[in-house]
């Protein structure tokens, strides 16, 4: 498994990109989450409606909990949202009236509405999210490339990919899960603390480079603020320096499951990378998604199935690699072994103890786009679209614009 890199593959090869450049300002990222249910009006939980700016999910949280004395484990969200851009998203804070959540004020975090829900808020609890982008430095006769693009991706779908910002800033989050799996605790350390050639910041770069030194206390004092992560693990190593599996549990558990699942998108990815002029195609031995209910069904007669397929009710789907996945049949399993077994795993190696243990789950390959718009204010692109659950709006953007 090497550090992910963007990969010229793009299921609109054949029409131009717009060209342009995505995220200049916060206000050129806006997503808004739509909920799959509102809530009720009554129980112990409070379902606050943030806009945050600048800062992760997990970060607006944490800033949430301990303004409001709250536990961080107890509170809940249904997606993590990237920190550049603007993000209004649900979030949940237990046992803390409405209105003291209404009258919190944080730099970055605003809270739009405030209700309580019988239920904590856990991850998948939405329907999906609505973007809306301004594309700047756009080439010539970008609308109608946009269009054109849109378009296709309107028929055949938008290629379900995970895309680099899943693997963090370094490009490294895959290879962290990766050691996790295989119990590699000093690899995991080492890849979560840097390469100080991929960061920004003097002393960010400082710090990195303190502890390739085996400064250890130099490099805890260094570490910027931000860096939550990699401080936490110094500050365990600086009184054990050889205890590194001990030192990575200091990291916060969602950021650990992030990693391990970070390592089944990049294997997913490869998939899709594979098959992503097919992904409009089932073939006998895959395992088909159906859009209406998210279950999954074994395919036997590819050409009985290409009417649901050519209506958008079906798509192939990869894998997120786990002990318990449901494996395909036929073609489809044995490019997936392939992948595995050239990965230097099996569905085994999956089956770990406590919080490694990955299961595994079927996910498309493809996506459908709804409500796709185009337009153009003076020079910038705009774009409107929905996507499910789960899907980036990186992979319509990348088709767009096609610049790596």
């Amino acid at each position: 498994m090497t550090e992910r890199r963007a990969v010229s593959n793009y299921l609109t090869a054949d029409l131009p990109g717009t060209g342009g450049v995505i995220k200049a300002l916060p206000e050129d990222f806006l997503v808004e989450e739509v909920p799959l249910y509102l809530p009720c009006g009554e129980g112990e939980h409070t379902y606050a409606l943030i806009e945050k700016r600048g800062m992760t999910t997990l970060e607006a949280l944490r800033r949430l909990c301990r303004a409001l004395g709250v536990a961080e484990r107890d509170a809940g969200y249904a997606g993590l949202k990237d920190a550049r851009g603007i993000t209004r998203q649900t979030v949940s804070l237990p046992r803390v009236a409405p209105e003291a959540v209404r009258a919190v004020e944080l730099p970055g975090l605003r809270v739009l509405a405030a209700e309580q829900h019988r239920n904590k808020l856990k991850p998948g609890h939405l329907a999906g999210n609505r973007f809306r982008i301004r594309v700047r430095e756009v080439g010539a006769g970008a609308l109608s490339r946009a269009e054109a693009i849109l378009a296709v991706l309107a028929r055949r779908g938008v290629p379900n990919r995970f895309g680099e910002q899943r693997y963090g800033v370094q490009g490294t989050t895959h290879l962290i899960g990766r050691a996790l799996v295989a119990g590699d605790w000093r690899q995991a350390v080492e890849l979560v603390i840097g390469d100080p050639a991929l960061v920004e910041g003097d002393g960010w770069r400082a710090a990195i480079e303190a502890y390739r030194r085996g400064d250890l206390t130099e490099s805890l004092r260094l570490f910027p603020g931000h860096c939550r992560a990699e401080r936490e693990i110094l500050q365990r190593l600086t009184k054990r320096p050889d205890a590194y599996e001990a030192a990575f549990n200091a990291v916060h558990p969602r950021l650990k499951k992030l990693y391990l699942s970070a390592c089944q998108s990049y294997l997913f990815d490869q998939v899709l990378d594979q098959r992503l002029q097919t992904i409009d195609t089932v073939v006998a031995g895959d395992l088909a998604w159906k859009h209406d209910n998210g279950a999954c069904f074994l395919v036997t007669d590819a050409t009985a199935e290409a009417g649901r397929t050519a209506r958008f009710e079906i798509s192939p789907t990869g894998p997120l690699f786990g002990c318990r996945m449901t494996l395909p049949a036929e073609e489809p399993l044995r490019r997936e072994e392939t992948l595995l077994t050239a990965e230097g795993l099996t569905l085994a190696s999956f089956d770990l103890p406590g919080w490694r243990r990955l299961e595994g789950e079927r996910r498309p390959l493809r996506v459908p786009v709804a409500g796709a718009l185009a337009g153009m204010d003076g020079e910038d692109l705009l774009l409107e679209f929905s996507l499910p659950k789960g899907s980036y709006a990186t992979a319509v953007l990348r088709e767009i614009i096609k610049v790596e």
